[in-house]
């Protein structure tokens, strides 16, 4: 908690409301802090400085709350965020290769699913959900730019897991679509169409977007440049934001 929201104030209130939800006991003040003495603690063991530095100068205590002071180069999430901006700001300017180069950094920053090792209250699941929000979101960015860049075959391996996980996600089911008619795999490629609208007509009783249907058309037509509208908006600025449409739709 106090890591994801470095050199941010984080209020006894909202801690003890993450660590108990709505029954905490009696003792809750007491017992948060001798959970944060014994961070301190942690924290003495593995940099080796005091415990008076570490108060002061790592983990300190504010008016109503406390916080992790912290070297934005320690923390991976601070890395990843720059990364990403960096990468946004590239592909926005039309620079798909250093684009590419640095989303992909990003990534493997990543081990695994977000705060996957850790109790979550409601705002650790609010931060988890926005991370993994945040990952899908720059995945679909680099995979469009690899598709402009001709890198067809490079992404099929990677667009078949995501879209086996996400099967009602549209986007990722229509750059798919792209990768396997580029890579001169039509069949495959209408084969996805069709199982992403069976999915939608059982699921949600909707028929694909109108982005996806024209894809499929494009593909029926042996069309190899597709529309503008068909692909992900190039970004605006250091950010990269879920694209208009492709996200799972419900009622």
């Amino acid at each position: 908690m106090l890591l994801v929201h470095a050199d941010q104030v984080v209020p006894v209130s909202v801690l003890i409301s993450e660590l108990w939800e709505y029954e905490p006991p009696a003792s809750a003040l007491t017992t948060l802090q001798t959970y944060i003495l014994n961070l301190r603690k942690m924290f003495v063991s593995a940099t080796g400085l005091s415990a008076a530095e570490i108060t002061k100068e790592v983990l300190v205590t504010r008016a109503g709350g406390y916080m992790i002071k912290s070297d934005s180069s320690v923390l991976d999430i601070r890395e990843y965020n720059r990364l990403v901006s960096e990468g946004s700001s590239a592909l926005g300017s039309g620079d798909d290769l250093t684009g590419t180069s640095r989303l992909t950094e990003a990534l493997q920053l990543w081990r695994g699913p977000a705060l996957v090792d850790v109790p979550l209250g409601r705002v650790l699941e609010s931060k988890r959900r926005e991370l993994e929000e945040s990952w899908l979101t720059v995945t679909e960015y680099l995979v469009d730019a690899k598709l402009r860049l001709g890198m067809y075959r490079e992404v099929l391996t990677e667009l078949a897991a995501l879209t086996t996980e996400n099967p009602l996600h549209e986007g990722l089911q229509a750059q798919y679509m792209r990768a396997l008619h580029l890579s001169g795999r039509r069949a495959q490629a209408l084969e996805v169409f069709h199982r992403l609208r069976r999915n939608l007509i059982d699921e949600l009783g909707l028929e694909p977007e109108s982005q996806v249907q024209r894809t499929h058309q494009a593909i029926l037509n042996s069309e190899t440049n597709f529309d503008e509208d068909l692909l992900i908006a190039r970004p605006i600025g250091g950010s990269l934001t879920a694209s208009s449409w492709g996200r799972v739709r419900s009622y």
